[in-house]
């Protein structure tokens, strides 16, 4: 009923793994005395609450053009206010990197380098929003209100003499996220965004991906971020009252459509537990003309302070800043990093769409026999399955050399047995030679799965307006219990990665009740975790008449 014998990743090689980061973070604090900083600035918003930013000027004369971030966090949660004027994030030592992180002493969590901007010419601000750090009032996380200030903030940094009156914004996860919804508004100064690995639904991305209810990280989310900010939602006790997708979460979901001003996306596939999704999801639907998406499969931090990001954000806001003719007004839209396995790219190319259009689209067949192929069952045929604690796995091998990529869907012809409801989850793994192929995951996991997709059955109905033949995408609106014995077809996304298969090599489609990882904080996909399913009999339907299929898109590797 489950998997072959095959060979897992070493559990105990990821558990020192974390066990050696804890103690000794792989991150390196660059001291940089020399940046000029106006700390705790003084901003009064339309209702006459004062906000606080931190200002960091080059040395050359001004004026300059802008690069700034706002979020709940605290803006003096930095090194050179911490104890020893070496003092980290303890996420740093809970979410291993696969390569050291390194920034100066003034930079604060998930925010632009100040030391490496300033000496590029551009001001660095960081900015409280409401209810955070030193600024006044009680926040409201995700709202109209919150966008609000920071389209007060960027006008109010716009007016100064030590800006030109453009400003990009620019951060990772909230630092990216909350530049969504004041691009929606369009202050008349904000000229670029610089959107690095941020999520765009609340419901869709982090809340209930897939109708399905987070457990895991948003606990540990919501409750580090109201000891952080003061802040007027409950956030996880919304999540756990709010099952479906009802105005409340409609109201903390920006008008992507609304964003025109130029945009430099950053979409990683190691990130699908969180912010994958919504990222590739503002790049498709933002309304700007001009925009650009940049993918990875490495860790968030190291990478977005690594050289190979930073170079690419400055050449963005470079053009886009300063008018710069430096060549990015004739790259390709989109930068594709092709993973063979882990971190490192197998190659790297640029397309003008995504996915790109020289993608051929297959649909695979369930088989019975646990094979992925071109043609269904020839009769009907039935694989039955407890969701509680077994599994079922299909395979495909690779004809070609071969690059996997873009999203997936995986459409399910199924009943159950004594239920009306249930959470299903699906994976794809790669093996070579019988041993699994890993890569870089969310939160500090590096033994992820190729991709992955989750789907409360209750939850079958689709947009169709923003599904695709690829990406299915549901409303959720309301549940639709199931009928116990009847045959239902269910549509589940499978989020975008960008993988090479060797001719030879196998994907691995498994489907169960369960979060296919283990909670272990050393070991496991900590601290990723999802609503589980009752124990109930699951029976995938096959064959001619009720076929079970996998789409996908491929691109021969030249």
């Amino acid at each position: 009923m489950g998997s072959a014998r095959i060979r897992r990743p070493d559990a105990m090689r990821r558990a020192g793994r974390r066990i050696v980061n804890l103690m000794r973070p792989g991150v390196d604090i660059v001291p940089a005395p020399e940046v000029r900083a106006d700390y705790d600035v003084a901003v009064p918003v339309r209702d006459g609450t004062v906000l606080r930013i931190n200002v960091f000027h080059p040395d050359t004369p001004g004026p300059h053009p802008v690069i700034m971030s706002a979020h709940p966090y605290g803006k003096d949660r930095m090194p050179l206010r911490g104890r020893h004027g070496r003092g980290i994030s303890g996420q740093y030592r809970l979410m291993p990197q696969p390569g050291r992180v390194r920034f100066s002493d003034p930079t604060s969590w998930e925010a632009p380098d100040p030391q490496v901007w300033t000496e590029h010419g551009y001001v660095v601000v960081n900015a409280d929003l409401r209810g955070g750090g030193t600024s006044e009032g009680i926040g409201s996380l995700f709202t109209e209100q919150e966008a609000q200030d920071y389209y007060d903030l960027i006008e109010w940094v716009a007016a100064q003499p030590w800006s030109t009156g453009r400003v990009g914004l620019d951060g990772v996860s909230y630092l990216a996220l909350s530049q969504y919804r004041v691009a929606a508004l369009r202050p008349p100064h904000l000229a670029a965004l610089c959107v690095w690995e941020g999520f765009s639904d609340f419901y869709r991305d982090f809340a209930y991906p897939g109708g399905v209810r987070e457990d895991g990280f948003s606990v540990f989310w919501s409750k580090a971020t109201a000891r952080a900010a003061r802040v007027s939602d409950d956030i996880r006790a919304e999540i756990l009252q709010r099952p479906d997708r009802d105005d409340w979460y409609a109201d903390r979901t920006p008008a992507l459509e609304r964003i025109t001003v130029p945009m430099l996306v950053c979409a990683s596939f190691s990130d699908h537990s969180l912010h994958s999704r919504g990222s590739f999801e503002a790049f498709r639907r933002a309304g700007s003309p001009r925009k650009w998406l940049y993918t990875h499969r490495d860790g968030k931090w190291s990478h977005y302070y690594g050289e190979q990001a930073t170079a690419e954000r400055i050449r963005f806001f470079d053009h886009v800043l300063r008018d710069a003719d430096n060549g990015w007004a004739e790259r390709p839209a989109v930068r594709i990093a092709v993973h063979e396995e882990r971190r490192n790219p197998a190659q790297i190319y640029y397309s003008d769409e995504w996915p790109p259009a020289d993608a051929e689209t297959a649909t695979l067949h369930l088989r019975t026999e646990g094979l992925l192929t071109d043609t269904p069952d020839p009769v009907p045929q039935q694989r039955p399955f407890h969701t509680g604690r077994e599994s079922l796995s299909w395979t495909w091998t690779a004809p070609t050399d071969l690059d996997i990529l873009g999203p997936a869907a995986l459409r399910l012809r199924l009943e159950l047995a004594d239920a009306e409801d249930l959470n299903l989850f699906a994976v794809l793994r790669k093996f070579r030679d019988g041993r699994e192929i890993c890569f870089e995951g969310s939160y500090g996991f590096d033994a992820d799965v190729v991709t992955k997709g989750w789907q409360r059955l209750a939850h079958r109905t689709l947009d169709p307006t923003l599904s695709t033949p690829l990406q299915p995408v549901h409303t959720h609106h309301k549940p639709e219990p199931l009928t116990p014995g009847d045959l239902i077809s269910i549509d589940i996304a499978l989020l975008p990665h960008a993988t090479r298969l060797r001719a030879g090599e196998q994907l691995r489609l498994e489907i169960s009740g369960r979060w296919p990882f283990s909670r272990d904080p050393l070991r496991g996909q900590f601290p990723a975790w999802y609503r589980q399913s009752p124990d109930t009999r699951c029976t995938i339907h096959t064959g001619p008449t009720a076929p079970s299929t996998l789409t996908l898109g491929w691109r021969r590797v030249p």
